[in-house]
């Protein structure tokens, strides 16, 4: 049995507040082999699995998708485009995108039944296994990138091709590999200009002063 720690002072972790200050997402066709092992990919799953989860429901779990299952999904993917009447440009992206890089994780929302845990809640943390499988990834030395589209949103092209319940839904593909290029900077949020303080007078805000 693991003692408590008993020294609870703030812990500055300046390597991890550098990697989050610069951390960028990899273009997903920027993605090539080789891709994480299954022991580099489990710790990266267990790192992703460390996220916000109240009730510990665990509502949400990872399929992965690599190798021929790729070109199979990607298929189908494009013949689903046909049959819902997207032109064929998109259904040729539709098919790429699910080649670009060598391994997708696919993170499945799966909420679970509660009186206390609402399903957004539920859905809400399966957003965040996204973003900390991202990071993980990223802080493992590989490319990542968190992806969704008309797919991820089509029930039955998720229940038909990825074997989903009717309850569950795909909170993002998550693509991982060897980066070929330098992840493109971007413009980021000016945070002065987003964040408000509110008043004790409630429903009243201000400009933060950060």
């Amino acid at each position: 049995m693991t003692d408590a720690p008993t020294d609870l002072s703030p812990r500055l972790r300046p390597e991890a507040l550098d990697f989050l200050l610069n951390r960028r997402s990899t273009p997903a066709k920027t993605l090539a082999d080789p891709a994480p092992g299954d022991a580099a990919l489990r710790t990266i799953l267990t790192a992703a699995a460390r996220t916000p989860d109240h009730g510990k429901l665990e509502p949400w779990r990872f399929l992965l998708i690599r190798g021929d299952a790729q070109a199979a999904l990607g298929r189908a993917a494009a013949a689903r485009a046909v049959e819902i009447g997207l032109e064929d440009e998109a259904a040729a992206k539709a098919e790429k995108a699910f080649n670009d890089g060598p391994l997708i994780v696919a993170v499945i929302a799966a909420p679970k039944a509660s009186a206390k845990i609402p399903e957004i809640e539920q859905k809400m943390s399966a957003a965040a296994v996204c973003l900390a499988l991202v990071n993980a990834a990223l802080a493992s030395g590989w490319g990542a990138n968190w992806l969704s589209g008309w797919a991820s949103h089509d029930a039955p092209f998720c229940q038909t091709a990825l074997g989903l319940a009717p309850h569950e839904s795909v909170a993002g593909f998550i693509h991982i590999g060897t980066p070929r290029l330098a992840p493109p900077e971007r413009p980021r949020p000016d945070v002065a200009t987003i964040t408000m303080e509110l008043s004790p007078d409630l429903g009243v805000t201000k400009p933060a002063a950060l």
